[in-house]
């Protein structure tokens, strides 16, 4: 029985508030406080476009140098304007290395 897989990027982009279609490369998590994150990149875009629900569904754009270790704080982890945790970030470094063939190559 081949049932039709479900689009998530309607259910993504209704959760997030964003553009986002099946021409994106999307993720989904969930942090341990339940707080929801959407990341989607399009093909021959340069930066991906990442959601938080803790910061009011704004939309960030993101690269692959977003990702920061370098906060007020040892050790604090940003990413735009964001104070984001280990876990978030892995997840996010997977996304943006996922994704990376959809970006212009750098020259």
């Amino acid at each position: 029985m081949n049932t039709p897989r479900p689009a998530v990027e309607p259910l993504l982009a209704s959760l997030c508030g964003g553009t986002i279609t099946s021409e994106d490369y999307v993720g989904y998590f969930m942090n341990e406080h339940a707080e929801e994150l959407v990341f989607a990149q399009r093909r021959g875009e340069k930066t991906a476009r990442l959601w938080h629900s803790d910061a009011d569904w704004e939309m960030c754009r993101i690269d692959d140098h977003s990702i920061r270790l370098d906060g007020p704080l040892d050790g604090m982890i940003t990413v735009a304007d964001l104070i984001i945790d280990r876990t978030e970030a892995t997840w996010l470094s997977s996304c943006l290395a996922a994704s990376r063939p959809l970006r212009p190559q750098r020259k």
